[in-house]
This record gives structure tokens, C-alpha cells and sequence, in this order.
């Protein structure tokens, strides 16, 4: 288990360094008039919560990943945080 936390936050490491990138690119696009938008993510991508920018669906992974180091593992738990990591990850390359 500890090695898949490991791994988890790795990528964490990686998406949050990409998720800022992006951020700054968002903001300079809705500087200029675009990226009129309500949310990165639709309501059923399994985040409790809508944002316009990647860094606080970034925590919310990041929180999911601490809850599975200290409050327990569950394979229901990992795996939700799982796809949530990997629809980060899609979207960022897709951003690029």
C-alpha cells in the first residue's frame, strides 16, 4: 500500500506542477476576452465541487490521497481518487 501512495504522489508532484502552468495560461486567456466558462469538469466527474482553474481539483486529489494514508485504504476510495488523478492528467494533456 505504501508503495501505491508512493506512486500517487508522485503524480501528484507532476500534476501540480502542470496545473499551475495551466492556471497562469487560463488566466492570461480570460485576460484577453476567452475562456468564458462555468468549470474545468462537468458535475458528474466525481469532484464535489466546480472551479474554473486545475489547482483545486490538484488539492482535492491531494486530499483523497492523504485520506487514504491515514484513514484508511479502500479499494472503492483508491479507485475513485484513481480516475479523478487520471481525468487531471487527460485534461492537462489536452490543455498543452
Amino acid at each position: 500500500m505504501d508503495s501505491i501512495i508512493e506512486q500517487l504522489n508522485t503524480n501528484l508532484k507532476i500534476v501540480y506542477r502542470q496545473a499551475l502552468d495551466a492556471d497562469k495560461k487560463l488566466d492570461e486567456l480570460q485576460q484577453q476576452g476567452h475562456g468564458k466558462f462555468k468549470a474545468l469538469f462537468a458535475q458528474d466527474a466525481g469532484f464535489n465541487f466546480e472551479a474554473k482553474r486545475f489547482k483545486p481539483y490538484v488539492l482535492d486529489v491531494a486530499a483523497d490521497v492523504e485520506s487514504l494514508s491515514t484513514d484508511g485504504f479502500s479499494e472503492e476510495k483508491l479507485k475513485a481518487t484513481v480516475i479523478k488523478l487520471q481525468q487531471l492528467l487527460t485534461l492537462l494533456a489536452t490543455f498543452k
